[in-house]
This record gives C-alpha cells, sequence and structure tokens, in this order.
C-alpha cells in the first residue's frame, strides 16, 4: 500500500499521472489517401491447366447427371473427404449446381490477358471470336445451372447439349490442330 502512495505521489508531482490519465487527442482528419492501384492480373497457369483443373472436372459433372439422377447418389462413407463431386458434403444436384457455376466464372478466367497456352502461344483474347467462344461457354454454364437448379433431368440433357457446343466451337477452331504447337492460332 505504502509503495502504491509513493508511485501516486511521485506521478502527481512529475505530471505524469495526468498525463497518462488524459487520453491522446485525436488527429484532426486529413485528406483521404489514393486507392492503391488494383494489383496486376496474373496468370499462372496455362489455358490447359485451366480446362483440366476447372472446365472438364466441371463438365463432366454436368454429364454425369444426364445418365444418373444426382438425386440418387448416396454420400461416400465421409463425404468431406469424397473426390466425387456428387457423393461429397455438397453433392447431389448442388453439385451439379456448383459446377455449372464452375464453368461461368471461368469463362472470365479465359478473358484475362498474359496467360499462355501448353505451347507458350498467348491465349487468343484479342482476337475477334475468343469473346463470342467465350460468351458461348457462359451461356452454357448459366444454362446448365438453371437446369440443375430445376432438379430436371431432361433439362439437364439440354444443358450438356450447350455445354459440348460451347466446348467444341473453341476446340474446333484453337485446339484441334495436327500438331501441339499449333493451338492457339
Amino acid at each position: 500500500m505504502q509503495i502504491r502512495t509513493v508511485v501516486f505521489v511521485v506521478l502527481a508531482w512529475t505530471g505524469q499521472l495526468s498525463q497518462a490519465q488524459t487520453p491522446t487527442p485525436a488527429k484532426a482528419p486529413t485528406k483521404a489517401k489514393a486507392a492503391a492501384p488494383a494489383p496486376a492480373r496474373q496468370t499462372p497457369a496455362t489455358l490447359a491447366q485451366l480446362m483440366k483443373g476447372i472446365l472438364y472436372p466441371s463438365s463432366n459433372i454436368i454429364f454425369a447427371a444426364q445418365g444418373d439422377n444426382p438425386a440418387d447418389v448416396k454420400p461416400d462413407k465421409d463425404p468431406a473427404t469424397s473426390t466425387n463431386p456428387l457423393a461429397s458434403s455438397y453433392g447431389q444436384w448442388e453439385a451439379v449446381e456448383n459446377s455449372s457455376l464452375a464453368l461461368v466464372e471461368a469463362a472470365n478466367l479465359l478473358t484475362i490477358p498474359g496467360r499462355k497456352c501448353s505451347n507458350g502461344r498467348p491465349v487468343p483474347v484479342g482476337n475477334a471470336d475468343w469473346p463470342k467462344l467465350v460468351q458461348g461457354l457462359r451461356n452454357a454454364g448459366t444454362t446448365a445451372y438453371k437446369a440443375a437448379q430445376s432438379k430436371n433431368q431432361d433439362k439437364i440433357l439440354d444443358a450438356a447439349e450447350a455445354v459440348t457446343t460451347a466446348c467444341a466451337n473453341c476446340h474446333d477452331k484453337y485446339r484441334e490442330k495436327p500438331t501441339p504447337a499449333d493451338r492457339c492460332k
């Protein structure tokens, strides 16, 4: 108790107590700093890696729903670690919806300048037909999403056809070449 009294008296005598108890006045607002520029978009994945990692597996979920009703797919023993999207924690029709939206979102990735094809050529984002082909994929994904929301396999058949057509339109122009070196021309 005596030590507290001595510390209090010393602090009060030196003026430190009033400074310690007085809050620092708020600084007057200053002009807002200019927003930092958006970071440059990076394209670490090649076009083939996007196809193999997003578009191909997502399309396959839609194609699988043509023959097997996703509502009938039983969850795996441990759905949280399932490698089958239809039998995972987010399985059945939800997996078809998510895969459809993955196609829609992946279309945006196909428009980022700077991405390369697996042969080192730039993805032809500047070609006049590229935006139309990408929009075809986006539209097909949206069609598949609406079909999955309806949980109607007949609509999934039509949606799968739209996905097949969108993929073929682009592949016929840019992928189906005599040699891989000729792709993306």
